[in-house]
């Protein structure tokens, strides 16, 4: 187990209609995550996932319709040195995305049946869509 400092985090899967999978990638970062951050005094994983969701996506989701996917752990994409530890949703329907919020430097969907980029964050490539596709 590592000594580093350890981030918890929430984050919701979404799909499109052709079931590519949203990522973004926030403002002065360099790696593709799912919509999701660190929760807010009093929030539930889930309460904060749909939180993040909203304000990073604009997508409206309620937390009884996001499903537990896991809880995984794996080195922070963007603070050196730290852990995340990241309770991660699904939601089952297909969602549209009009804009990203001003916190948001980019979004992309991801093919799950082609070959992944290398610039996404270790939590989502080496544990999130494994789980994903195990699910499948």
């Amino acid at each position: 187990m590592s000594s580093n400092p350890l981030i918890h985090v929430s984050a919701v899967v979404l799909r499109d209609t052709r079931g590519h999978v949203l990522t973004v990638r926030k403002r002065g970062t360099s790696r593709f995550m799912l919509p999701g951050g660190k929760p807010e005094e009093g929030e539930t994983a889930a309460d904060t996932a749909v939180r993040e969701c909203v304000e990073e996506t604009g997508v409206m989701l309620e937390a009884g319709d996001v499903v537990p996917l896991g809880t995984f752990r794996a080195p922070a994409a963007n603070e050196a040195d730290h852990e995340v530890e990241g309770a991660v949703f699904t939601h089952p329907d297909p969602v549209v995305v009009q804009a990203p919020s001003a916190e948001i430097e980019e979004l992309r969907w991801l093919d799950l049946s082609e070959p992944l980029p290398d610039d996404l964050a270790p939590l989502l490539a080496d544990h999130v869509l494994p789980a994903l596709v195990e699910a499948r």
